[in-house]
């Protein structure tokens, strides 16, 4: 079932990635960064068995972070896709510090979460420090790769772009995260273990987007279509 589950919900992120870029256009995206990277890195605290190997179950929310912002690059250039990697950096470390912030607070006698907030957030500053330095260097990476391969092909080949970029990138990323999040939390056997399939799977999400990212080139994102179109009221007047 884990198996199924994934693939599952790798589908359905990267199919939502394209219907909110669809409604929303590139808000929608710079919002998706923010979204998923928030979310990825509570998921990342699961450890699950799956193909027969321990993973982190952040990755498919992750992956799909390089998917918006490749989008951005492709469509609306680089500044656009460095501010979507630098809103993310920064809302990323608001979480933090606000957690850290709520879980100062003493509960009231009847309160029950803060046990759990503890389990979940009080990891969070490592988690968050790891993810902050990979999501900044891998992204940041990842934006220039992109641009780079762009202009060396001619504004050909997408798939190699795309991939290109997203592999390397991938790498970076989770050799950083997992060494600062995971080093000495785990027995060295399955910290290895965490590290090769964070970004084995990873890389099969980041491949799996690529008919996605060519989706997204023929959207025309609906806000940007109504801006195209002639106000009409507007004619009627000027008539």
């Amino acid at each position: 079932m884990n198996e199924l589950l994934w693939i599952g919900f790798a589908l359905l992120d990267l199919s939502l990635v394209l219907l909110v870029y669809r409604l929303f256009g590139r808000t929608g995206l710079f919002g998706l960064v923010v979204f998923n990277l928030i979310i990825c890195n509570i998921q990342v605290l699961k450890t699950v068995e799956l193909f027969g190997v321990t993973a982190t179950l952040g990755n498919v929310l992750y992956a799909s972070v390089f998917l918006s912002t490749d989008i951005l690059s492709e469509k609306y250039g680089k500044k656009a896709a460095q501010k979507a990697v630098l809103l993310g950096f920064t809302t990323l470390v608001m979480t933090t510090l606000y957690m850290q912030i709520a879980l100062r607070f003493e509960p009231a006698a009847s309160d029950f979460a803060q046990p759990s907030l503890e389990t979940l957030f009080g990891f969070l500053p490592r988690v968050a420090l790891g993810s902050l330095c990979a999501y900044l260097v891998s992204q940041m990476h990842d934006v220039w790769a992109f641009h780079a391969i762009k202009k060396r092909t001619n504004g050909r080949h997408l798939w190699l772009r795309n991939n290109l970029s997203t592999v390397f990138s991938q790498l970076l990323d989770s050799t950083i995260f997992c060494v600062v999040a995971f080093w000495g939390q785990f027995g060295w056997p399955v910290f290895l273990e965490i590290l090769l399939t964070t970004f084995l799977f990873k890389f099969v999400v980041a491949v799996a987007d690529t008919p996605f990212v060519y989706l997204a080139k023929r959207i025309t994102p609906r806000d940007e279509r109504d801006e195209s179109e002639p106000d009409l009221g507007s004619v009627a007047d000027c008539r």
